[in-house]
Formats: structure tokens, C-alpha cells, sequence
């Protein structure tokens, strides 16, 4: 039979900034009346707020009224959806509903913004909900942890939970901007201050020996809460996830997914330890453990690994997590962790890939895992600790 075929093709740029800034709400700080987009009238703008900043921040929403009145950038729409936030915000229906009714209810359209201030789980979720209403209307990421900074408000993706599985239903949208204001991190917890560092040491493994020298020789710093170095180690770090996105395959569209190094553990353990656990300090066990197993195959020299576990301990990062030996023998018991293998392969499609490094700065992808290799690794760093 006869078939008449038309190839539809076309290109779409993608163009966002990353602005670093301190006090962003500040009246003398033109940071965000800057980003704006002229327009015949004041564009709309309605706050999403994370609970936890705002007890942290109790004039912020202030704040950002008088700046929107002084600076006339923007109309500001009150009042503010403020939401408990961290990793149970992405669990349930509830939170994204509201912020649905909320860019329904004040007519939030696509020349409107909605500014999300908060944690890397609240930035997921309201640009989540951003994307899918009106089938998306332009984001603000105003992250507030150090994991946000470096990591998850930077780049392209929106998600929640469900079915068990982290991130399940998600898009692939860019935020109209990201701000960065060093401000919120000064009144994080130790944990969420440390948390986040473990991304940095992340991208660093992978792609910028230097960086990761330099993480290395300020682990005392760090662990000082010192805040210049911080705001270097976030610049940096964002700056090489931004690279990577611009620079490989920021929609996933392959079965390589290289910024999530040491993820496939960190994802499964998170669930498992019914997220008690942090994200960055999921990632930086799954870090330990990839490179564990990389040292025990001989990919991996032992000096090299020992900088790798010396850097994340010097930190104050713990290694193991009882999770880690759940069902170890049994690795296809969905309370294993090594299930999360195959929930890792079918979250991207395609056949499994999991990058490992045989050295810092040299990444490379394997297709297999050798699980016997991988329960050796997870009792050694259990033995370790």
C-alpha cells in the first residue's frame, strides 16, 4: 500500500540565567527587578514559599512586597502559598493541587511568573505544576538550601513522586531564572549545610579535577560554615552543571545520564530509609559505594578511592546507612537496595548505564553491574563504619 509521509523538524533555544547574588529582596539590590521582561503592563508574580524559610525568615514575604512596590518591576499577587516543604511535598497530590488552584485562582497566565522559594523538593514540584498549567508559565527558582544552588534548581527538570519511585512523573522545562542569594544559607541546619556539598564533590569527580582539589583543601572551611568559600564551591558547581546541560543531552533522550553519578543508589536509598536521610547525604553514600565497587574490581586506584572516602568523611559525610544491607542477599526484593538497578534502568529507559570513574575527571559507562562485587562493597563500607 501506498504511504504518504510528511518529517516535521524544527529547533527551539533555550536561554536562562543563573544570577549568584546576597539579599535579593534587598531594596538597593537590583538582582531581580533586572530580570523582567518588558511589557505593556506590571506582570504578575505569585510567591510559592517553603515553610521552613519562612519560620527561618519571618519578613521575607514582607520583604518582597516593599520591593515590588519600590522597584514597580512587577505586581505582586497576594496572598503567598506558603507549604511545608522537603521531600514529602513530592509525595502527595495535595501541594500541587494547591499551587494549580492558586495559578487558576489569581489567573496566573503565560506572561505571568510564579516565584518558588524554598528546598530543592519545593523548586521540583511547583516547577512541576508550573510547567503543566497552561502547558507552562514562567518560573522563578529562588533555592534556598545549598543542594538547590548546586544542583537542583539549576538545571531543566520538574518532578514528583509516585508509585514508590522518586521522580516518576516529571517534565523537562527551563525556569525563566534561577537566583541564588547566599543569604538563605546562613540560617540552614549542619545537616542541610553539609548536605548539599555532596553534589559539588559529585560533578567535580566527573569532570574537573581541580574543583575537586579544592573541595579537598577547604573541607575545614566548609565544615566552618564559611560562607565566601561556599558561595565559590555553588558557583563553580553550577556552573559545570550548566556546562554539561548545554553541552550533552539536556532532555535524557539517550540512556546515559552521567550527573547521576552515584544515583542509583542514593534514589533507592532515600525510599528506603523512608527519606530520613537527605538527599546529598544519599548521594554521597551512593558515591562511596560506586567507587567502592570500582576499587574492589580494580577500575579504580586505591589512592584515588581513599581521597574520595577521606574527602566526604572529612566532611562529616556518614558512608553507610543500615538500608544499604537490606535484603543484600535477595537483590531482587523491592526493599533491596540493589532493586534499585532496575528501577534506575526503566526511570531512563534503554538498557542499563551507570557511569563510574577510573580516575577523577575520567568518567566512563558500564552496562553491568557485577552484584557479588556490589554486596562486597556494601559490606566493606559497613565493616568501615
Amino acid at each position: 500500500m501506498a504511504m504518504r509521509s510528511i518529517q516535521q523538524a524544527f529547533e527551539v533555544r533555550y536561554s536562562y540565567p543563573v544570577h549568584c547574588t546576597h539579599k535579593l529582596f534587598d531594596l538597593a539590590n537590583p538582582c531581580l527587578a533586572a530580570i523582567f521582561a518588558p511589557a505593556p503592563s506590571l506582570p504578575k508574580l505569585w510567591v510559592v514559599l517553603d515553610q521552613a524559610v519562612a519560620e527561618h525568615h519571618p519578613t521575607l514575604l514582607a520583604a518582597i512586597a516593599a520591593y515590588a512596590q519600590a522597584s514597580q518591576a512587577f505586581e505582586l499577587v497576594e496572598p503567598s502559598l506558603v507549604l511545608a516543604g522537603g521531600e514529602v511535598i513530592k509525595h502527595s497530590s495535595e501541594p500541587l493541587q494547591a499551587v494549580y488552584a492558586g495559578i487558576n485562582r489569581y489567573a496566573i497566565d503565560r506572561h505571568s511568573y510564579v516565584m518558588a522559594i524554598g528546598g530543592g523538593a519545593l523548586i521540583d514540584m511547583v516547577g512541576y505544576a508550573a510547567a503543566t498549567a497552561h502547558r507552562g508559565v514562567r518560573l522563578i527558582r529562588v533555592p534556598t538550601t545549598v543542594l538547590a544552588q548546586n544542583d537542583a534548581a539549576v538545571g531543566v527538570k520538574n518532578s514528583i513522586n509516585a508509585f514508590g519511585k522518586k521522580n516518576f512523573l516529571g517534565t523537562f522545562a527551563p525556569p525563566y531564572a534561577v537566583l541564588n542569594d547566599s543569604h538563605f544559607l546562613t540560617t540552614l541546619s549542619e545537616r542541610d549545610w553539609r548536605s548539599g556539598i555532596a553534589e559539588a564533590i559529585k560533578v567535580a569527580l566527573l569532570k574537573d579535577p581541580a574543583f575537586f582539589a579544592t573541595i579537598e583543601q577547604t573541607t575545614s572551611a566548609l565544615q566552618q560554615r564559611d560562607l565566601a568559600v561556599m558561595q565559590d564551591q555553588i558557583f563553580r558547581c553550577a556552573e559545570l552543571h550548566l556546562a554539561h546541560i548545554a553541552g550533552g543531552d539536556p532532555f535524557e533522550r539517550g540512556s546515559a545520564r552521567p550527573l547521576d553519578f552515584g544515583h542509583w543508589a542514593a534514589h533507592k536509598l532515600e525510599y528506603l530509609s523512608e527519606y530520613s536521610l537527605r538527599h546529598g547525604e544519599a548521594v554521597a553514600i551512593g558515591i562511596a559505594l560506586d567507587c567502592t565497587y570500582n576499587y574492589l574490581l580494580g577500575d579504580l586506584a586505591e589512592a584515588t578511592w581513599q581521597r574520595v572516602i577521606n574527602c566526604l568523611m572529612a566532611l562529616g559525610f556518614d558512608l553507610y546507612h543500615p538500608a544499604l544491607s537490606s535484603y543484600l542477599d535477595q537483590p531482587m526484593h523491592p526493599q533491596s537496595l540493589l532493586s534499585g538497578l532496575t528501577e534506575f534502568r526503566e526511570h531512563l529507559g534503554g538498557q542499563l548505564t551507570i557511569t563510574l570513574i577510573r580516575d577523577i575527571g575520567q568518567p566512563y559507562d558500564v552496562h553491568t553491574i557485577d552484584l557479588s562485587v556490589m554486596q562486597q562493597a556494601i559490606r566493606y563500607l559497613a565493616e568501615r563504619a
